[in-house]
């Protein structure tokens, strides 16, 4: 989900893991230049316990038991440790530098001349003496990755905190883009309320600078759509008023010129008919697009298949006229329906009268109600010649007709299915266009069954 976020968290930790194995092996350089130049000063307290626990292993298990006392130390010490007899041979059989050699002959030469701080040998049972010697020179990269318990719990620390710094360095570059992404969705939407800039903090960087850019836009392209609500309804209103008095004005003449001018006035009142026509689905749908809300008293329960079965019946006639059938079918039971029933009488409406305007004189409409995994589905099917693909989606935008492929001089506005589909979004479904296999049309509609 939050791809960029792990990229960046990777990439960092990877970073410092390279960077921690850089540091080891530069560690590592410096040791083998200045380990010739070492000295076991200031250790060498701790290296006579050392001695000191070796020669008890010797005493309890004899030189098997020195032995193994030997491996468990090689094995988590970074400095490999010889046992080294007499002749300077290591008792497990590793080579011996020749710095390490001269190191014992001159403990051995201190021993004889008894010197205070001549190195204590190992006893054995049997009168055999063996020296503890640090091998500075054998401590190596390759010994060092040999041996990860030397420094696991480094690497294991060095990974965790690392990989904390990460995380949080990854979250906060992360974080204020998840806010975008988000908001865009929502103005994607059309809701442009939301701001992201303030919630980002006293924090300033080019994430910054896109949000606020980005709330600057939304705040002109809601005006925008505000200031063309506004002017819809506004002009849709004032319109109204002198229509009014030109039907009345119209009456008027009429009853005056007789019957010299009716097919005259019978144009002019079609025509002022579908201007007022035009005007209410334009109320209608600037009141569905700007989010305004049915009233409780509008909000009730019915039941979906008599409401979908009464669109079906007033629309007999029209189908009648173009000499075409609609076919009703429902699902089995259905139980009531919880919303605003004018909406959807409105959306169910413009849809089967779509249909029955494009459909050819002997056509047929089916129209089915059924009920599937939560929600009701209604299915309109006609037999026009349906819709350019390319225009399936753009259809439900207001003013927009299909006249380059279905038929023309249909009477319609290209608002209707405008109107169906945020009446249908309104109930919390969503609405559909393809074209039939066989020709023809589909609308479909799915409504959930509890919202």
């Amino acid at each position: 989900m939050y791809r960029l976020f792990w990229k960046l968290f990777l990439s960092f930790w990877l970073a410092l893991v390279v960077f921690a194995g850089g540091a080891v092996f530069a560690v590592s350089a410096y040791l083998d230049h200045a380990k010739a130049k070492q000295e076991l000063r200031g250790r060498e307290d701790g290296f006579r316990g050392m001695v000191v626990a070796a020669q008890l292993a010797a005493d309890e298990k004899g030189y098997p038991g020195l032995l193994d006392w030997l491996r468990e130390r090689d094995e988590d010490q970074l400095v490999p440790l010889l046992l080294l007899d007499r002749d300077g041979r290591d008792a497990l059989g590793r080579e011996v530098s020749a710095g390490v050699l001269a190191r014992l002959q001159r403990h051995q030469q201190s021993a004889r001349e008894g010197q205070p701080d001549a190195r204590i040998p190992i006893t054995l049972a049997d009168g055999r003496h063996y020296w503890l010697m640090p091998d500075l020179q054998g401590a190596s990269l390759s010994r060092l990755v040999a041996r990860p318990k030397v420094i696991a719990l480094q690497v294991l620390l060095a990974a965790l905190s690392g990989g904390a710094v990460c995380f949080v360095l990854a979250w906060y570059l992360i974080a204020p883009i998840e806010r975008l992404r988000k908001t865009a969705a929502l103005y994607g939407a059309g809701d442009f309320r939301h701001r992201v800039g303030p919630s980002l903090g006293r924090r300033r960087d080019e994430i910054v600078d896109l949000a606020y850019a980005m709330d600057s836009m939304a705040e002109r392209i809601g005006n925008l759509i505000q200031s063309q609500h506004t002017l819809l309804r506004d002009v849709s209103h004032e319109l109204r008023s002198p229509l009014a008095r030109a039907q009345a004005a119209v009456g008027v003449a009429r009853q005056q010129a007789g019957e010299v001018a009716d097919a005259e006035f019978d144009r002019i009142e079609m025509e002022m008919d579908r201007l007022n026509e035009l005007i209410g689905q334009i109320l209608s749908y600037y009141r569905l697009d700007a989010g305004q809300r049915p009233t409780a008293a509008e909000i009730q329960e019915f039941r979906l298949d008599e409401l979908v079965a009464e669109v079906v019946e007033e629309n007999q006639a029209l189908a009648a006229e173009k000499q075409c059938a609609i076919g009703f079918r429902s699902a089995p039971a259905p139980s009531p329906f919880a919303g605003s029933e004018a909406l959807l009488y409105s959306a169910f409406t413009n849809v089967v009268h779509n249909a029955v305007r494009h459909s050819p004189p002997g056509g047929r409409i089916e129209v089915a109600l059924d009920r599937a995994e939560g929600e009701w589905k209604i299915e309109i099917d006609d037999q026009g010649p349906g819709i350019d693909p390319g225009l399936l989606e753009r259809v439900f935008e207001p003013f927009v007709r299909a006249d380059a492929s279905r038929a023309k001089n249909t009477g319609g506005f290209g608002l209707g299915l405008a109107i169906a589909k945020r009446a249908v979004e309104y109930h919390g479904g969503h609405i559909a266009a393809r074209n039939r296999a066989g020709g023809g049309l589909a609308m479909v509609m799915h409504l959930p069954v509890a919202r």
